[in-house]
């Protein structure tokens, strides 16, 4: 297999091979676009709950709201679509109808007692892909034709993500937590993810099979998403982590691309989770549910000190001791 490989990238790059697959797909690509875009507006009118001041009226409101806000002269269309389980949206468009899809499993964790600023986040970050222009026809057709080339297309495709995220933070600054939790650990156990921690992380992994994994996919990892959104002082990063940040957690493990020999010993670990209790009770761990009351709020985080602190330089990653 990786000899075959191997034959087919020198083929690619020697033999013409990138430039017969774009000029075979360019007739047909516009049309099929078009198609497409026709069948998925065509089965969310047929199968989608649309938004509406009478029909989820709440998740309405931020779709209005968030196009007000970013100057869109029309109010998109909005569905919800039944999810099974996938923790997804999207914004799309077909002629001159935007609309964004959310789905159920998604929009869920709007409600007063879940996250309502995480929907909000979702939603804005929504409707700033349609306020930037991405859905367009000749926006993506030109998209579509730029991933034919290797790493430039999924490249393109994390920086317009960036893009909906500065729309979404914009609105909902409040919804970053839960959305970087929700999108790392589902909608039951995101309340539990420590954004700090989980932003941190993307400073310390390295290596090239990281950055491999990062430069093949269409959207941020959510640690590098995490740190952008956390740390507002400069872009995210497309394709190389982002430098080291001054609000921090000292890690316990050490990152995936060091040798086994400074890894912890179960010892040092368990003195150090006997050291950390956690704020809430250990059944909240496993998640927090509809209906249910907790003694502890949502958006605290459960370690006994949560707040990050500045990196002293003095200090080392070491395991502890």
């Amino acid at each position: 297999p990786a000899g075959e490989i191997t034959t087919e990238l020198h083929n690619l790059l020697t033999d013409g091979g990138l430039i017969s697959q774009v000029l075979l797909i360019l007739p047909v690509m516009p049309i099929a676009i078009w198609i497409m875009r026709a069948l998925m507006y065509a089965q969310l009118r047929g199968q989608g709950v649309q938004m509406s001041p009478t029909q989820f009226p709440e998740g309405y409101r931020m779709v209005v709201e968030a196009a007000k806000a970013f100057g869109m002269r029309r109010v998109p269309d909005a569905y919800v679509l039944l999810g099974n389980g996938q923790i997804n949206a999207f914004a799309a468009g077909h002629g001159f109808r935007r609309f964004v899809v959310v789905y159920s499993d998604l929009f869920e964790v709007g409600g007063a007692a879940r996250d309502p600023q995480a929907l909000r986040f979702v939603i804005s970050h929504e409707v700033g892909h349609l306020a930037a222009g991405h859905v367009g026809y000749v926006r993506l057709l030109f998209t579509q034709l730029a991933a034919q080339i290797p790493l430039l297309g999924p490249a393109l495709s994390r920086a317009q993500e960036y893009t909906a995220d500065n729309h979404g933070y914009a609105l909902a600054p409040q919804g970053v937590p839960g959305v970087m939790g929700l999108l790392a650990a589902g909608k039951y156990l995101g309340s539990q993810v420590n954004l700090h921690a989980l932003a941190d992380r993307a400073t310390r992994e390295k290596g090239f099979w990281l950055h491999l994994s990062v430069w093949m996919a269409s959207h941020p990892v959510t640690t590098w998403r995490a740190h952008a959104l956390r740390d507002r002082r400069r872009p995210g990063r497309v394709m190389f982590r982002p430098q080291e940040t001054t609000a921090w957690f000292p890690p316990v493990q050490p990152a995936g691309s060091l040798p086994s020999g400074v890894w912890p010993t179960p010892a040092q670990v368990l003195a150090v989770l006997d050291a950390t209790q956690p704020q809430g009770t250990s059944e909240e761990q496993f998640g927090r549910y509809p209906g249910v009351h907790y003694d502890v709020p949502r958006d605290v985080l459960r370690l006994a000190d949560p707040r990050p602190r500045p990196r002293d330089v003095s200090e080392h990653q070491a395991p502890p001791q």
